[in-house]
Order: structure tokens, then C-alpha cells, then sequence
């Protein structure tokens, strides 16, 4: 089959790899109708190299048909349309009965220290084939999918595998007080629909980025904006402005590990990257150090008592935070991976024909799966106007 497939800093193939086959009895294969590119997978493109193999297939927002069932599989028939969460979970341990399939005890990945194993994402995450490709082995198949049903375009229901979970999860962290206000930093996709989830709420939402095309998407749904690269270093004081001086109740950094203004953070992770892949793995193991500037920009922004949700990704071991502003201000921090089964049930009413978050024209491109290069290419310089794009596995 043909997959995307990661070849080093900055390179990304689509090649020939062997099909997916049931190897456990708890195993479905499913043939991919489409897949999204995350913001997170550019994060492999430059900063998580180091953890990276060449040739391990990505992605990790797939949906599809099931093609193939194991056995042990109770729930999934052939024929069944499905979206798949990144995260892969068997349903019945303790911290899945818990509402945390993202910390599954049965899929951890405890020789990374790290949670539970992830669609097509390095080997601190178990570096499991990932699902932009033509097919995907779902393992623990009866907790690791979404049914939906056939007839709605793919667009539908294809966030419930990472977009609209996660950013339904940083509405829920930001635990914003009725009819309280949220700034979100960051409007790519999970930004993006972070403020559409915000503001479905009732909440009041400010959308802060520098890039003009995200900015007018967040607008045109009558959501307020600020421009960061106006703004700059007052971004705090354009938010306190509008706030009676105060700052918003909570903070949403959608932005993670690679925020700009962090020139620091930045020249170090270059550095790392330019390191042969065995010493760079051990040093991120260790030393690694993350971009900043979007975290310490919610920490200004966040009104006193208030509420910081991450859900930026964050790879940092020795970060260093301001913790003195921190515990003055008596701000709450809540963060994490996307407990994706535990807000399935809130999101799928709203996925109907009324589209109230604007699932059915989120994505910004649609691309046969042979564009993956060019694609990442696009998505990481922001180019073409890229906020969402999708592959397409079937397309010519």
C-alpha cells in the first residue's frame, strides 16, 4: 500500500509499504477514506526528529471502512464507517474507566515513560504504524473507534478522530465561569476550533494570531481577533483593554513547543536537530527545552484566579517558568493529550445538517495522498492559505 512515511528533518515520502494485517485477535484493519495532517505532526517534521525512525508511516486522524475484524472483536462488523482516535486504548483498565483513555494502563508506553501508545507518532508514543495510508491496523479495535454513520461527506465526522476532541477538551480545561471570557493564542485548526467550541458556549472569545487568513476565519464566524504581530510585546495591554483592565478568565495556548518571539528555545532546538540521531534522542531525553513565548503570554493575559488550558504540545524537560508570577497570580494550570472517548457523546449532536461548528467547510484543502510532501511543506509555512488539510488516499 501507499503510505506517507517520514525521512528525516524537514522530509517526508509516500512509499510502498506492506499492507497492515490482524495480528491480535483485538485487531480491525480499516482502509482509510481520508486522513487529516495535525499541527502536532509538524512537530515531528522539526523539533521530535530525534524520536523518529526513517520510514515510520504518520498520521493520526484517520477514518474509514473496516475491511477486516480479529476474532476478539465484538463491537465492528465489515462494512462499518469509523473514525479512528489518535490515541489507542483498550476501554476497561482503570484509568480508561477513569475518562483517560490517553494514560491507558494496558497501552502505555512505559519504556518511554509515556502515555498511551499513539497512531503514527515516534517512539515515545510506541511508534505504531500511523493511518495516512492507504489502510491501518487498529489494535484494541473495540475501544480504539468512533461509529458513524455512512452518508454525510467524510469532513462530518473526520475531527472527532483529534480536532474537535482536543479542542472541546481545552474549553472544558479552561473552566471559563458563565458568560466569562477566553483568549485563545494560536488559530490553526485546534485554535480555530477551540473559539468556535468557546463561543458556541456563550462564552466571550478573543482569537490572537499574526497570520492574516486565520485571523479573517476566526472573524467571519463574529468572533473578536487581535493581531499578534501588531500587538507584539503589548499583547497583555491589548487584552487587558478590552477586558476593564483585568485580562480574560482563561487562557487557551493552542500554540505548544514551537511558538515565535522565543529566540532562545528556538536556537536550541535547531541545535539538537543538526545532532546525530542517537545523541539528540538522549539529550531531548533530558535537556530538551520548548518556545515559551505563548505560554508566558497566557500567563500575562490570564486575569488573577484564572484558568491556563495547554493544549499546545509541550516536549520540555527543563522549561524554565515563572513560577513566582504564577503563584502570586493564583493561576490554575490544566493540560494534556485529548481524552477523545470521554467527549464523543457532548460533540456528535452537533455534528448534524445544522453544522454549528462548521465541520462541513473546516478543512482548507483536500489533496491526493501522493501531495503529503508538498502538503507539510505548505501546512509548516503557513502558505496557500493552509489551516486544515486533509489527504485523500483514493484520489489520483
Amino acid at each position: 500500500m501507499k503510505a506517507v512515511t517520514w525521512q528525516g528533518r524537514r522530509e517526508i515520502g509516500v512509499d510502498t509499504v506492506p499492507d497492515p494485517r490482524i495480528e491480535a485477535a483485538t485487531d480491525a484493519v480499516i482502509s482509510v477514506t481520508s486522513s487529516g495532517i495535525c499541527g502536532s505532526d509538524l512537530h515531528l517534521y522539526e523539533v521530535l526528529g530525534p524520536y523518529m525512525s526513517e520510514g515510520d508511516v504518520l498520521g493520526h486522524e484517520p477514518m474509514g471502512i473496516v475491511e477486516e475484524v480479529g476474532s476478539g472483536v465484538t463491537s465492528l462488523s465489515k462494512g462499518d464507517r469509523v473514525v479512528i482516535p489518535f490515541q489507542i486504548s483498550c476501554g476497561h483498565c482503570y484509568m480508561c474507566d477513569q475518562g483517560l483513555p490517553t494514560q491507558c494502563e494496558t497501552t502505555q508506553v512505559s519504556e518511554q515513560g509515556s502515555g498511551a501508545a499513539l497512531f503514527g507518532y515516534s517512539k515515545l508514543y510506541g511508534q505504531v504504524p500511523g493511518g495516512q495510508a492507504e489502510y491501518l491496523r487498529v489494535p484494541h479495535a473495540d475501544a480504539t473507534h468512533i461509529k458513524v454513520p455512512h452518508g454525510p461527506e467524510d469532513q462530518r465526522f473526520l475531527y472527532l478522530s483529534d480536532v474537535l476532541p482536543t479542542a472541546w477538551q481545552a474549553v472544558e480545561y479552561a473552566a471559563v465561569p458563565a458568560g466569562g471570557s477566553v483568549t485563545v493564542l494560536g488559530l490553526g485548526p485546534i485554535g480555530d476550533m477551540a473559539c468556535r467550541v468557546a463561543a458556541h458556549r456563550g462564552y466571550r472569545v478573543i482569537g490572537v494570531d499574526s497570520v492574516p487568513e486565520r485571523l479573517a476565519r476566526v472573524a467571519a464566524r463574529g468572533i473578536e481577533t487581535i493581531d499578534f504581530s501588531a500587538a507584539g510585546d503589548n499583547l497583555g495591554d491589548a487584552v487587558r483593554e478590552r477586558t476593564d483592565g483585568r485580562g480574560t478568565d482563561a487562557v487557551i495556548d493552542a500554540v505548544g513547543m514551537e511558538a515565535h518571539g522565543s529566540p532562545l528555545g528556538s536556537a536550541a532546538q535547531r541545535s539538537v536537530a543538526h545532532l546525530p540521531a542517537a545523541v539528540a534522542e538522549k539529550l531531548s531525553d533530558v535537556a530538551a527545552i520548548d518556545r515559551l513565548a505563548a505560554f508566558r503570554s497566557a500567563i500575562d493575559i490570564v486575569r488573577r484566579g484564572g484558568t491556563i488550558s495547554l493544549i499546545g504540545v509541550y516536549g520540555g524537560m527543563i522549561d524554565p517558568l515563572p513560577m513566582r508570577v504564577l503563584f502570586d497570580k493564583q493561576i490554575q494550570l490544566r493540560m494534556g493529550q485529548a481524552n477523545v472517548n470521554r467527549w464523543v457523546g457532548d460533540i456528535l449532536p452537533l455534528l448534524d445538517d445544522e453544522d454549528v461548528l462548521g465541520v462541513d467547510t473546516f478543512a482548507t484543502h483536500r489533496l491526493p495522498l501522493t501531495a503529503a510532501p508538498d502538503a507539510y511543506r505548505m501546512f509548516q509555512e503557513k502558505s496557500d492559505g493552509a489551516v486544515k488539510i486533509v489527504l485523500d488516499p483514493a484520489a489520483a
